[in-house]
């Protein structure tokens, strides 16, 4: 029988991608936090417990040592969504098979890992449940596993699912962990738990898995924040729940109280937070019940940061493929789900709330509050070529009536065993591949380049770019937050650190800006010449005539309003 006073656990952080839930850096999912809580109330000190990501064990092999050495290797992963990433790179099978390899104690696998591994995080591929040479493997819960597995002295456990109680005590007790994380303080984001489980049933969905909808109630979430800025993070985001409207009412209706709860509750314990951002919404929420919802946008714009994205879950506009998934929402309600996050929730930092959505080049230089982001999945039963034509309709007619999306994610289908989709597989979306890849081209040209113009329009100010890599001698950086945008500066600069931007033009899915309010005397070529209507010979006679004494001296006759982009610093005299 082991002492848990006696036992070391390495915790190994693969990271997760599920839909609705997600920990890849600067991400910290909730699975190391609670699954260290679980420890530490079964018996184990915290001083005893070791948390590594994935990547730190990459970059550096003196840490295995920890995964050899530990009494008790826990590894916590799985991807069930396709995705690509800048801040890591999910463990691969082979990776997970080491780590089980190289642990010398008990090892316990668990995660969205139960639900299967395939070769690669892609759309078209389907997965197989597999225990990769682990010990266990928790088919439930994994923190209830590690749990009752340490009190069982290494024993075994029931694969049982833990319960409210116990997920609110693990999320306070488990907080300190995130001082262990390679991003810890400055640029990491805690993903926060409001409920998870879902009253629909799509057929190419984890979710489901989890049963219907549980929710933690306002205190219990607040107080995991309370005690996640005791340990110095000031980046949240509310995105394990399947939709955030329906938090804290019967799984499917809005409870405006309990967001003002939730809402009001977090801002008062962590006044300094940096970010408050969310994830998914339901559209056939906002549908059903249009004045609740309203009200609980209205709520979630008044208290979050800029920049935020409720993620809504069409996955297709074919009311065929929407009939054989069980598909909740149609083109036409999502639209109208589209329009009321719009006019609720699309204004910007010094408009009047509610008076959405702000579009032009003389809106304030913020981000919207809150804007949709849409989701299209394909490979779904039922696909045909006239289900791309119709995703691409509905995209334009938001584009064309004047709305704005943050972002619109188009990805091909991941099937598990479980879910409705396991019999179809992978077969639709590898036939559909080539079309596919003309479809998302289109999109990304037509559809997401004017967009991206619309949502951060010319001068808008991105506070607190975090730099973090080089490429093409440029430096290329994001904020935190949900589905941040992809910023390219020009020059290579020192990484690691953050800085004020401001958009000068657009990409497809990215943007190009120049650090705000940019010195005239002293910015490069290279950061003049990014600035619309300033070329080579321009930018020149801006170097030769400087220095400037005021902006104004700087007339170059281009169409673009430079006060929203630079300044003059004031020269320095001699006495």
């Amino acid at each position: 029988m082991t002492d848990p006073e006696t036992l070391s656990v390495t915790i190994v952080d693969g990271y997760v991608d599920e839909p609705a839930h997600f920990g890849v850096p600067p991400y910290i999912s909730t699975y190391p936090r609670y699954a260290a809580g679980a420890l530490v109330d079964a018996g184990v000190p915290r001083e005893q417990i070791t948390y590594h990501t994935i990547d730190r064990l990459r970059d550096e092999p003196d840490y295995w040592r920890d995964v050899d050495e530990a009494d008790l290797l826990l590894y916590l992963g799985g991807m069930t969504v396709p995705g690509k990433y800048v801040g890591g790179t999910p463990a691969e099978p082979d990776e997970v098979r080491k780590l089980a390899w190289t642990a010398t104690g008990t090892s316990l696998m668990g995660g969205p890992v139960k639900f299967g591994v395939g070769d690669e995080n892609a759309g078209a591929t389907e997965t197989e449940r597999q225990d990769l040479d682990f010990d266990f493997v928790a088919k439930g819960d994994v923190e209830a596993a590690v749990h009752d597995l340490v009190e069982s002295g290494l024993e075994g456990f029931n694969n049982r699912m833990r319960d409210i109680e116990e997920v609110s005590r693990w999320a306070r007790e488990g907080a300190f962990v995130v001082e262990q994380h390679p991003n810890h303080p400055d640029h990491l984001i805690a993903e926060l738990e409001t409920s998870r489980g879902c009253a629909y049933r799509c057929s190419f969905c984890t979710e489901p898995l989890y049963g219907n909808p549980e929710f933690r109630p306002p205190p219990t979430v607040v107080g995991e924040v309370d005690a996640l800025s005791d340990y110095g993070v000031k980046h949240f985001r509310l995105g394990r729940q399947a939709d955030i409207l329906a938090y804290g009412g019967d799984g499917e209706a809005p409870n405006p109280d309990a967001l003002r709860q939730l809402y009001g509750g977090i801002r008062e314990v962590a006044p300094d937070l940096e970010t408050l951002h969310l994830d998914n919404m339901n559209p056939i929420t906002i549908v059903e019940w249009p004045e609740q919802s309203r009200e609980g946008i209205r709520i979630i714009a008044e208290h979050n940061t800029p920049g935020d994205t409720a993620a809504f879950g069409l996955e297709s506009a074919d009311p065929v493929v929407q009939e054989e998934n069980n598909l909740n929402v149609t083109a036409e309600e999502c639209f109208e789900a589209v329009k009321i996050v719009n006019q609720e929730a699309g204004w910007r930092p010094g408009e009047d709330p509610g008076d959405g959505p702000s579009v032009g080049r003389d809106t304030p230089n913020r981000l919207p509050k809150l804007l949709p982001g849409i989701n299209l999945l394909h490979g779904l039963k039922g696909e045909r070529e006239e289900t791309y034509e119709r995703n691409r309709e509905f995209l334009q007619r938001v584009y064309d009536e004047g709305y704005m999306l943050r972002r619109i994610n188009i990805r091909q289908v991941m099937a598990f065993d479980g879910t409705d989709m396991s019999d179809t597989g992978a077969e639709i979306a590898n036939d559909h591949k080539q079309l596919f890849k003309r479809y998302k081209k289109r999109v990304r040209e037509e559809i997401d380049n004017p967009m991206l113009e619309r949502v951060a329009p010319l001068g808008t100010v991105l506070p607190d770019v975090h730099l973090e890599y080089h490429q093409d001698g440029k430096t290329f950086g994001r904020q935190l937050g949900t589905y941040p945008l992809l910023v390219g500066i020009p020059g290579e600069r020192e990484l690691g650190r953050t800085i004020d931007v401001a958009v000068v033009d657009h990409g497809y899915r990215s943007v190009t800006a120049v650090p705000h309010p940019l010195d005239l005397n002293a910015a490069s070529m290279d950061e003049l010449t990014a600035i619309p209507g300033i070329g080579d010979s321009t930018a020149g006679d801006i170097v030769v005539d400087r220095p400037y004494e005021t902006l104004s001296d700087a007339d170059f006759g281009t169409e673009v309003d430079l006060s929203r982009l630079a300044t003059v610093r004031p020269l320095e005299r001699a006495d």
